[in-house]
């Protein structure tokens, strides 16, 4: 089975412009493109920005999806032959607003994702908790699982989307300066223990007495750093072999050293989660 060369724009954005964002975006995917990306990855909320104070002055920003952002995402996608996610506010038919994320590809819109996990802080305040089940989703030979932010903190989201054959879980975040801990630690802690690969991409720049701390990452299935960024603006790539994360049994030394992180899972006992 052919690599993939992923990638994660860690860039800046501005508070309720998301005309300025998407150009901005469009311009960062052309050129992770470029550099041989196949699947390009932007950070949570990086078509609007993340710290509003309220939910009647987040709505005007918000989108359906599909709508107008992921329209001009699957124009380029289309014309260069990539994949990309990218986080923005959605606004479904009802009025609800979700933390979400699209994914687009050469076909147009494949699928949106709507965070679960809603932190008090920024606009998951005043959010909607995400309602549709964790799904994987097959680019052609790349099967992805797209999280956000807090969603990484809580390893059954990682752990479902591995049950479901993700190879790689997308993880589009905005961490601030508190947050060095998940960026440092949690990125590998989940690769390791679904053994798949994790890209985490996250957003720099200050907002509202937020400063956001950058450090995006991907990470290979044994928990080891692939690419990792600062605390600037830049992209991050690293090449990936899908059939390797879907070999979870792994053998060391046949029948002295063995380990199945999926195979060797206990459900009975797991009672207490649900």
């Amino acid at each position: 089975m052919a690599t993939w060369t992923i990638a994660g724009v860690q860039t800046d954005c501005r508070l309720g412009d998301p005309a300025t964002n998407l150009a901005r975006m469009r311009a960062r995917l052309r050129e992770a493109a470029g550099r041989g990306a196949r699947l390009i990855v932007f950070p949570e909320c990086a078509l609007t920005g993340y710290g509003y104070d309220s939910l009647d002055e987040a709505l005007p920003y918000a989108e359906p999806l599909p709508g107008p952002a992921s329209d001009a995402f699957a124009t380029d996608c289309r014309a260069l032959g990539v994949w990309a996610v990218f986080g923005l506010l959605e606004r479904d038919e009802r009025g609800r607003l979700f933390n979400a994320c699209a994914l687009v590809g050469p076909t147009g819109f494949l699928a949106g994702y709507r965070k679960i996990h809603l932190p008090v802080l920024g606009i998951d305040r005043f959010a909607t908790p995400g309602d549709r089940p964790f799904a994987v989703h097959d680019l052609g030979g790349l099967r992805v699982g797209m999280n956000i932010c807090y969603d990484g903190s809580f390893p059954e989201a990682a752990r479902v989307l591995t049950l479901l054959g993700a190879d790689l879980i997308v993880l589009a975040t905005n961490w601030p300066t508190g947050a060095r801990a998940a960026a440092c630690y949690l990125t590998q802690a989940r690769a390791l223990e679904n053994h798949v690969y994790y890209l985490a991409v996250n957003r720099v720049g200050e907002e509202r007495g937020f400063r956001f701390l950058g450090q995006s990452r991907a990470v290979d299935f044994n928990g080891d750093i692939l690419a990792g960024a600062g605390d600037a603006e830049e992209i991050i790539r690293a090449e990936i072999d899908p059939e390797a994360a879907r070999r979870k049994h792994v053998v060391i030394v046949p029948g002295k050293h063995e380990v199945n992180r999926v195979g060797h899972r206990r459900p009975e006992m797991y009672g207490p989660l649900v």
